[in-house]
């Protein structure tokens, strides 16, 4: 990255695009301080995250990544690994708002299903979906989306899109967009290429005004 200067509006989505190894990862990764930065800061709130404990700066971040852990476990011990003193009700109610509970109850033992190690026996869909039971039922006021709907088929992506705009909802979002369609009612977006910010703004701004935004516009949206 080459001095990044960015500005996340509380309550809102803001986008990151830009082509792969352009950086976007990256940003998204030394918020929750998966690495940290060599010079700069990052604040929350105008504190400093490096002024934090980690395990407090974590706990107030939700992560939703193309990378699902899972565990060789049950499926509601999966969901309550976000939150271990959720209740029954809550589980099942953050499985239902996830789309979560659909393919749940076709399983041969429901929520006591053992899922296989790192979630063998689930698809990539199913996954995802699990990952953002977690994320709702964590309740953390700041959400991180490594948007991971570009491999999914039409009909699950719809789902998990649902279940994106539940979580997100007036909670602070950052995400990586692989496909257009998802962050065009995004607050803010930022076109990132080579580790520096191109332009940002709102997609009509955008289009408007930057070129390699109006090109990754027309290659995804206008050939559909």
């Amino acid at each position: 990255l080459k001095s990044i200067n960015l500005e996340l509006q509380g309550g809102k989505m803001t986008a990151l695009v830009g082509h792969s190894g352009s950086g976007k990862s990256t940003i998204l990764n030394l918020i929750p301080r998966f690495y940290n930065i060599l010079e700069g800061d990052i604040k929350i709130d105008g504190q400093s995250i490096y002024n934090t404990k980690i395990f407090s700066l974590r706990k107030n971040i939700s992560l939703v990544s193309q990378d699902t852990t899972l565990f060789d476990d049950t499926i509601k011990n999966n969901i309550a690994y976000a939150n271990l003193e959720a209740s029954n009700e809550e589980i099942f109610e953050a499985a239902k708002l996830s789309y979560s509970e659909e393919f749940i109850d076709n399983l041969p033992r429901k929520y006591e299903t053992i899922i296989g190690e790192n979630g063998v026996r689930l698809s990539g869909g199913e996954k995802q979906r699990i990952s953002i039971a977690r994320a709702l039922l964590k309740k953390s006021p700041i959400i991180l989306l490594d948007e991971a709907t570009s491999s999914l088929d039409s009909e699950t992506e719809e789902k998990i899109q649902k279940a994106i705009n539940i979580l997100t909802k007036n909670r602070t979002t950052i995400v990586i967009a692989h496909r257009l369609t998802t962050i065009l009612n995004s607050s803010k977006i930022y076109v990132i290429n080579n580790g520096s910010i191109d332009s940002f703004g709102n997609h009509e701004e955008l289009i408007k005004n930057s070129a390699l935004y109006k090109n990754y516009y027309d290659k995804q949206i206008k050939k559909k």
